[in-house]
């Protein structure tokens, strides 16, 4: 099973998807770096250069070949959810999907603070950064519900706190997944 995480720049899918994938011992695929690597540009070149249909047919088959893989850590592009047929893909291949929902001032904040984002990621509208940032927040919010198995707020948590809610999830999902370490103090099922 893999475990995807979607939602809008600045949810927290990379820093997320990285400590997570340490505790649960699985690989960490950024869906976005994945295809940086395979085209040799930036997603902000593939926009330039092709236009978003491109980068968006790009994002489908990237999808298509993560998802046959099994037992990795999955952050998907924030456009991703936009398009159901990539969320039903993951899910047909056993992933398990969680949607991080962050507020538009502290996904602001993040990108804000994050050169990488900021340089890579294209502008989505000729729209000023906090006004766009808001209405992609708010126009891709129910695609995010529809394609989600769990939602997990961000805003005012710690990583390790996210993290921790997620491998509840995944713990409860089935036997592929290692049960939770038992403590001295916990007590001893019967």
């Amino acid at each position: 099973m893999n475990v995807v995480l979607i939602g809008f720049r600045g949810s927290g899918k990379s820093t997320i998807g990285k400590a997570l994938s340490e505790r649960l011992k699985r690989e960490f695929i950024d869906c976005d770096a994945w295809i940086e690597k395979r085209t040799g540009l930036s997603i902000k070149e593939i926009f330039e250069k092709h236009g978003e249909s491109h980068f968006r047919t790009l994002e489908s088959q990237a999808i298509g070949e993560l998802s046959a893989m099994d037992g990795k850590v999955i952050a998907t592009g924030g456009g991703a959810a936009l398009k159901y047929q990539n969320m039903q893909v993951f899910k047909r291949n056993g992933g398990k999907i969680f949607f991080l929902e962050v507020g538009a001032e502290a996904a602001f904040r993040r990108i804000q603070g994050d050169e990488t984002t900021r340089s890579r990621r294209p502008a989505l509208t000729d729209k000023d950064p906090f006004t766009e940032v808001k209405e992609q927040i708010e126009f891709r919010r129910p695609y995010y519900l529809k394609g989600a198995d769990v939602t997990v707020e961000t805003d005012g948590r710690s990583v390790d706190d996210v993290v921790t809610e997620i491998l509840r999830h995944v713990q409860d999902a089935g036997p592929d997944d290692k049960p939770p370490e038992r403590r001295d103090h916990d007590p001893v099922p019967l």
